[in-house]
């Protein structure tokens, strides 16, 4: 009973798959995290897919496609928000003549909609391995999805909030779905058609869920979900992201939050003192996508550069020095050169310390993929994309540069494989990994570092030089 995973896209994905996967865990799977060390035996693997972009989309048909030509045995489960918006086509991956000389289907689509049915997989199919039953892997999955078993899943907001791990298999910080959905609709972004309206933990149920992970000694916790900024409680109207911030931490004691992306307009009463408690992370990605106030209305964008502006300097004056980051997409329909030059003078002035920028990918459904004037070309949109990864690579380094010496508090990460350490091949100790509140990626020689850190929790560490060759930020020296 072998159990595997493969995530695209945001941490909400992530964390959905790890609920997944504790799960299947929990009900006596082995967790394999690399396929690829699967040799001839059965098992599942379950695809969560995103459709953000057609790139996200072509790598999840690429691996589909590897994954049912290497691994003849395996059984794939391919869901998230292309499977929602794409069932027919990632169905028509599976070679038909495979099915039709009367071997069974091995590639199963289970849109995003019913996501939380894998939930109860990983039971039905332990409970079917005890009886012993005759029937294949790939057909008791086919028996599963046309059962009453799996017809009665929970629906609605129950069942987009059932995501609830115990365990993380791929984590060290916790990760607590508080949204889903978006009432925004913004021309380029295909994710509300996928996901539908916003809607909202209650508070209580996120603090229940945050304590459990506290009380397991996690030092950190996500918040995520589509768009948290639509955060909203119905159970108390004037209850939003920023009050339940402020609930969250009122009623615990020691573990930090982290915010996944925010929206430049996010403001309000209370949203600044809200982040401003020593335990939210000193990181905030904003959801920027152009500097030009042109190209942001077109996009549909509620806020203009003046927002973004004023929404950093707010950031910077709370935070000492904070990791602010930014998503930007060039290439948008309309974008011209002046207003590609107001984006990237805004990434350089605001001095962003790093900054996640994609060519505009036209995504079927949307608004701007009826766009036919003003067209950018791949070849432009890449070059403007060139410019701003110079631009933050640029920012990364200062940034790095201004914490070198400085201490802060770091969450210790699960040691991955070790990193060539150039130059040298005998006598070569283990890095171990770990991300600083500002999240700055170091790693720590198991020749300094206190063996008692266990991943997941927190000790304070000296930021050191810049590591780049070892796949890391920089170095960190731990402090007693």
């Amino acid at each position: 009973m072998i159990f595997s995973v493969y995530t695209l896209g945001c941490k909400l994905n992530q964390l959905e798959t790890e609920a997944i996967t504790d799960s299947f865990c929990r009900e006596g799977f082995s967790f394999v995290s690399n396929p690829a060390e699967i040799k001839n035996e059965p098992f599942i693997m379950v695809i969560n897919t995103c459709t953000v972009t057609s790139m996200a989309e072509q790598k999840a048909r690429r691996v589909i496609r590897k994954l049912l030509r290497e691994h003849p045995q395996a059984c794939l489960l391919v869901t998230g928000c292309y499977a929602q918006l794409e069932e027919a086509a990632l169905s028509a991956l599976e070679d038909n003549s495979e099915t039709e000389s009367g071997l069974s289907r091995r590639l199963f689509i289970i849109p995003g909609e019913k996501k939380d049915r894998l939930l109860d997989l990983g039971g039905f199919l332990a409970e079917a391995f005890v009886s012993e039953e005759a029937d294949t892997l790939p057909e008791l999955v086919s028996s599963w999805l046309a059962s009453p078993v799996s017809l009665a899943g929970v629906s609605g907001e129950d069942g987009m909030f059932r995501f609830r791990p115990e365990k993380f298999a791929s984590h060290s910080r916790g990760f607590l779905k508080i949204q889903d959905g978006c009432d925004f609709s913004c021309a380029y972004c295909r994710v509300p058609l996928a996901r539908g309206k916003s809607i909202s933990i209650e508070p209580q149920e996120a603090l229940s869920r945050l304590q459990a992970l506290e009380e397991k000694g996690m030092a950190e916790a996500v918040l995520t979900g589509v768009n948290i900024c639509q955060y909203h409680s119905s159970e108390t109207p004037s209850f939003g992201l920023p009050g339940l911030i402020t609930f969250l931490l009122d009623n615990t004691s020691t573990i930090a939050l982290r915010l996944s992306s925010i929206e430049p307009m996010a403001d309000g009463d209370g949203f600044f003192e809200a982040l401003a408690h020593r335990r939210v992370r000193s990181h905030f990605h904003l959801s920027v996508q152009s500097g030009s106030d042109s190209v942001l209305a077109n996009m549909g964008r509620l806020y203009r550069a003046e927002g973004i502006v004023r929404m950093v300097e707010k950031l910077r004056a709370i935070k000492d020095d904070p990791f602010i980051a930014c998503d930007i997409i060039t290439g948008f329909p309309g974008e011209t050169e002046e207003d590609f030059l107001k984006t990237a003078d805004l990434c350089r002035f605001l001095d962003f310390a790093w900054i996640h920028a994609f060519p505009y990918s036209r995504r079927p459904g949307t608004r701007a993929a009826a766009i036919k004037q003003g067209r950018v070309s791949e070849k432009t949109a890449r070059e403007r994309l060139n410019v701003l990864l110079e631009i933050a690579k640029t920012g990364k380094s200062e940034y790095l540069s201004r914490w070198q010496g400085r201490i802060t508090e770091a969450v210790a990460e699960s040691p991955g494989s070790e990193p060539a350490q150039p130059g040298k091949k005998d006598n070569f100790s283990p890095i171990f990994p770990a991300l600083t509140d500002n999240y700055i990626k170091v790693g720590i020689s198991s020749d300094c570092f206190c063996m008692s850190i266990k991943p997941g929790t927190a000790f304070t560490c000296r930021i050191g030089k810049a590591a780049p060759e070892y796949g890391f930020d920089a170095w960190a020296e731990p402090v007693k």
